[in-house]
């Protein structure tokens, strides 16, 4: 059994993602195998108060089995495996550096840090211990996508896709960072990487990005805050257009999996670079609204 320590509680990830690995409170359709998550680091959030950390720090100790501890340090020799949760993603670097240090693989979720500059000594030091790295938003394992993309022969090459998603804001979070993370994330599960421009239409209620890859093909983003929202995409095929809404009851569970056979096989389920790219991509998407929509150059 792998023995996961999650290192802060300022999202409800925390405790869901723990309900699904220690199979408790939450029915037997979500959980996940394989592992269990044994010490926890509430910590101090910018963006959560603290009085809903220390609810889930109580969940988690009281009916989830989990020990916390009061520094993440204390983990370390005493857990195979690290998932970095803090929702604040100018952390993780702070964060997930003693861990990789240590020789500790782990889990960064979304989003994976909130520059380039941390992205890349993260993937450096990675590389540098020999140790699996993996960040993901939970959409990319959305059952609608994963099925879609099964089947490549109904649809043909992708030759561009349309995905949307919920895009509030945080200061500490700017951007995509924040939420619109997972329709870029759903972007670029259609499209994979090879986008080198793009441009970047803001205003309060609705960002829309339009990125040009290298092969000619064109994908875009939708963050939504005003109106209804949605999590979906359009994926345009060369024999087929496929819409499709992405029901969220299973993305947790979806995404753990890849988490937790990542540690038993020491393989990360998606390329580092593609993860470098979408932390470029939303940068390049706020440095083109700032600058009134003008296109710009990818720097992955």
């Amino acid at each position: 059994m792998i023995r996961l320590g999650i290192v802060d509680f300022d999202t409800s990830h925390s405790v869901e993602f723990t309900k699904r690995i220690n199979h408790l409170g939450i029915g037997e359709d979500q959980w996940v195998s394989g592992a269990k998550v044994v010490l926890g680091f509430p910590g101090t959030s910018a963006i959560t108060d603290q009085a809903r950390i220390d609810a889930y720090a109580k969940t988690m100790s009281e009916e989830l089995g989990v020990t916390l501890v009061q520094d993440p340090a204390e983990m370390i020799g005493k857990i195979d495996a690290v998932l970095i949760e803090a929702v604040d993603g100018s952390v993780h670097l702070e964060r997930a550096t003693p861990f990789l240090r240590a020789g500790i693989p782990m889990f960064v979720d979304k989003p994976f840090t909130c520059s380039m500059a941390h992205a890349r000594k993260l993937v450096k030091l990675a590389e540098k211990k020999k140790l699996p790295l993996f960040s993901s938003s939970s959409l990319r394992y959305g059952t609608e996508l994963v099925e879609i993309l099964r089947r490549p022969e109904e649809t043909g090459r992708v030759v561009g896709a349309d995905a949307y998603s919920p895009a509030s804001l945080h200061p500490h979070n700017p951007g995509f960072f924040h939420y619109g993370i997972h329709g870029v994330e759903t972007l670029y599960t259609l499209m994979g990487r090879g986008c080198e421009s793009l441009t970047c239409t803001s205003t309060d209620g609705t960002d829309v990005v339009t990125g040009l890859w290298g092969d000619g093909r064109i994908g875009t983003m939708r963050g939504t805050r005003a109106g209804g929202h949605l999590y979906g995409f359009v994926l345009f095929g060369e024999k087929k257009v496929v819409q499709s809404s992405i029901d969220a009851r299973f993305i947790y569970r979806e995404l753990l999996k890849q988490v937790i056979q990542m540690f038993e096989t020491k393989q990360s389920p998606l390329d580092p670079a593609e993860t470098l790219e979408i932390v470029a991509f939303i940068e390049a998407a706020m440095k083109s609204a700032a600058g009134s929509g003008r296109r710009v150059a990818l720097r992955a």
